[in-house]
């Protein structure tokens, strides 16, 4: 029976999407949340996160007839938090998901490596092609930074709640912190591995040999 989920990225059937598309399915719901939490407030945008996340797996199965195994792994998350959100009236749990979705990652990531298997080359496979060595210190390097992250929302929701009286003001401060700071520190950790993923690249002519490997 044939997988639902995407193939390795060094399979030879592999099939990579288009790097900007990429980015776009992943990108999108986050500015719809973003938009929507400044026209509607939190609650509004916390459901059209859950719709625009269920959008950008669908079009991504359409297109490839696989689901990309990380944006799954976030989107059952979106959904059983956002669902707690709206259910119980509580942002609390919506200003959880970053924390449960990097901590999640993170420590996939490093435990991935402990079995030999650097997980990350689902995430950049159609960007990067690495070799072995590369796709494990690259790992290991992001699954320490998703760590860092989980850290860092909870000190922003749980700080701005507690020095913010207004409720609201202390919400949208954690939304642009989502959206103006999640992601300039995430465009920043990615340029500095630049050096690394240079180093590592395999040559255009040597592409196929890596992906025939078991």
């Amino acid at each position: 029976m044939p997988s639902l989920f995407e193939r390795a990225p060094n399979d030879p059937k592999h099939k990579d999407l288009n790097p900007v598309l990429k980015l776009a399915l992943e990108l999108g719901p986050l500015g719809v949340f973003f938009v929507m939490n400044g026209r509607s407030g939190i609650y509004m945008a916390t459901g059209a996160f859950m719709v625009a996340t269920l959008l950008a797996l669908a079009v991504s199965y359409a297109l490839t007839r696989r689901l990309p195994i990380m944006p799954v792994v976030t989107g059952v998350i979106v959904l059983v938090f956002g669902s707690l959100t709206l259910w119980l009236h509580d942002d609390t749990f919506i200003k959880m998901k970053p924390t449960i979705v990097n901590a999640l990652f993170g420590v996939t990531l490093l435990g991935g490596l402990a079995f030999g298997k650097p997980l990350l080359g689902y995430v950049f496979d159609s960007v990067f092609h690495l070799t072995d060595e590369g796709w494990r210190t690259l790992t290991f390097r992001w699954g320490l930074f998703f760590l860092a992250l989980a850290i860092l929302n909870e000190v922003i929701w749980r700080g701005a709640g507690h020095f913010i009286a207004d409720p609201t003001a202390a919400t949208d401060l954690w939304v642009k912190f989502k959206v103006f700071g999640i992601m300039p520190l995430t465009f920043l950790f990615t340029l500095s591995q630049l050096p690394l993923i240079q180093r590592t690249t395999v040559p255009d002519g040597a592409k196929d040999g890596v992906k025939g490997r078991d």
